[in-house]
């Protein structure tokens, strides 16, 4: 018996009527406890279809090898571009929607990064349990990414200002944060940072970081430019603040 059995709606009165008949008889049971029933694609507007000539197979969605992509997207792009719509809603493609989205998924993880360097200040000015509260109250409701998603980016935003001084959290409220962020990004909608090579780069990241830190004790600023100019180059901003410094993906 699974959890959760998903399919197109296409499928609900006909094939899944059909498989929950033969489990009940040869089983005595469900087949699932609950069902995903996802609506139908389109794209720029269209129905997905052969005949048109609009439908691509994922591998073209990643490598953008059809006359209709401009470019291609990665799959977590994709995951989240799909997550921005709730499941029973069309879901429309164009290179518009993929590009902002790619915009979207790249500034959550750039905050889902910043989040694991934040420091927690003696009093804060900010209460994550009513926001806590309405990301379960999103999944609850019938599996509500779309809400999801636009709570996590009110996370992003006290991220980002916290990261910039401009707003300040206690140590409780950061644990309820990162805990946020680590539950509903990865652990129930499947996020990742694509960018991040392995596990070791925050630490070969905060190695450079140290490194650039001396040579600027020892007034060596021509290296501690070079340092930052370099992580630049390959897509790493670094940020100096009297916490000391925090790096970004570009």
């Amino acid at each position: 018996q699974f959890d959760i059995h998903g399919g197109g709606m296409d499928l609900a009165p006909t094939h899944h009527t059909n498989e929950i008949a033969q489990n009940e008889a040869a089983c005595d049971k469900m087949p699932a406890n609950y069902w995903i029933h996802t609506n139908m694609l389109t794209v720029n507007g269209q129905k997905m279809s052969k005949s048109l000539g609009n439908s691509f197979l994922p591998e073209e969605l990643f490598s953008g090898n059809h006359s209709l992509l401009n470019k291609g997207y990665s799959p977590m792009t994709v995951r989240f571009f799909m997550l921005q719509a709730h499941y029973r809603s069309t879901l429309d493609f164009s290179n518009e929607a993929l590009e902002a989205s790619e915009k979207g998924f790249k500034r959550m993880m750039n905050a889902f990064t910043m989040a694991s360097n934040l420091k927690a200040a003696a009093n804060g000015e900010i209460d994550l349990k009513p926001l806590q509260q309405r990301c379960y109250e999103a999944m609850n409701d019938d599996f509500n990414s779309p809400v999801l998603i636009a709570e996590l980016f009110e996370i992003c935003r006290i991220v980002n200002s916290v990261n910039d001084q401009k707003l300040k959290i206690d140590q409780h409220n950061l644990e309820i944060l990162q805990q946020l962020l680590q539950h509903f990004v990865v652990d129930v909608l499947g996020l990742k940072d694509e960018s991040a090579a392995s596990d070791e780069l925050p630490k070969v990241l905060d190695f450079v970081i140290n490194l650039r830190s001396e040579a600027k004790t020892n007034q060596d600023y021509a290296t501690s430019d070079k340092i930052r100019l370099g992580l630049q180059q390959v897509g790493y901003q670094l940020k100096d603040s009297k916490e000391g410094t925090s790096w970004t993906k570009i």
